[in-house]
């Protein structure tokens, strides 16, 4: 292992003296082989715990989660920060594939992400098998069907990763009930786990909630409320964010003057 410690590690390849509440805790569990279950809001610092113990030479950390677009964005990070990182999902080019598949042999890598799907659908786990060092879990509420956004896959994983006992698992995620805490330590087989529930609070944020009337008068008046600044309009589905015409608020390149584009997650429009 990487005779580096923590703190070394953390100042090395993030330029932080410090860590985040509950970030250390759970980096030592897994480092000490413990399984642990994160729940950290977002903008908590989940992807440290996996890929902090990654950078003090655990082994390779497989990192499971659901978002392609996700994944692409924490590889680029895990990169910027002097990480041997790459990424297998269904996005992934023919070129892509070859090459990550080529550093894992080699032995480059030290962070794989990859979607459950190709998990549960390809023989990947046992190409990992001899560096293995970390299982982790992003996402982790996708695995019950107590939470909001259930993944039939990830009631797989936990038949999977039994055939790695001595890997350590993280379960991480920011949004779980007690109810989906506990599923989530059933279907990933978590074996006396670690619990680091955070507070969901930030401080940073502020939450109002009003009443609806007039969508594009009311998101007018907020964004002129905040000159020079940049926002992001949730919709509910893709239909309300484009294309344009179809709405007053959604799919225009301008509203009232004021510049603004749609995005929806689908890596395979241009628009994106």
């Amino acid at each position: 292992m990487n005779t580096r410690t923590v703190e070394e590690a953390l100042l090395h390849h993030w330029g932080y003296s410090t860590f985040r509440p509950l970030q250390r805790e759970a980096i030592e569990s897994v480092l000490a082989g413990r399984d642990a279950l994160v729940v950290l809001p977002t903008g908590g610092g989940k992807s440290l715990c996996y890929q902090l113990p990654a950078a003090c030479g655990i082994g390779l950390v497989l990192v499971v989660s659901p978002l392609i677009a996700l994944m692409d964005d924490q590889v680029a990070a895990a990169r910027e920060a002097g990480l041997a990182a790459g990424a297998l999902h269904s996005g992934s080019p023919d070129s892509v594939r070859r090459r990550t598949y080529a550093q894992l042999h080699s032995g480059e890598l030290v962070l794989l992400y990859a979607s459950p799907e190709r998990l549960v659908a390809s023989g990947l786990l046992e190409t990992l098998r001899p560096r293995l060092g970390l299982i982790a879990v992003d996402e982790a509420h996708c695995v019950s069907h107590w939470g909001h956004e259930f993944r039939p896959e990830y009631r797989q994983l936990g038949q999977l990763f039994a055939a790695f006992p001595q890997v350590p698992r993280l379960a991480l995620t920011a949004t779980a009930t007690p109810t989906v805490q506990e599923d989530i330590r059933i279907q990933l087989r978590l074996r006396d786990a670690a619990n680091f529930v955070g507070h969901p609070d930030r401080p940073n944020l502020v939450y109002r909630a009003f009443p609806r009337y007039d969508q594009a008068r009311q998101v007018l008046d907020v964004v002129r409320a905040h000159p020079g600044e940049g926002g992001i309009v949730y919709a509910q589905t893709r239909r309300e964010v484009g294309p344009a015409g179809q709405d007053p608020l959604p799919g225009r390149r301008t509203m009232r003057g004021l510049p603004c584009r749609p995005q929806c997650h689908d890596p395979g429009k241009s628009t994106r």
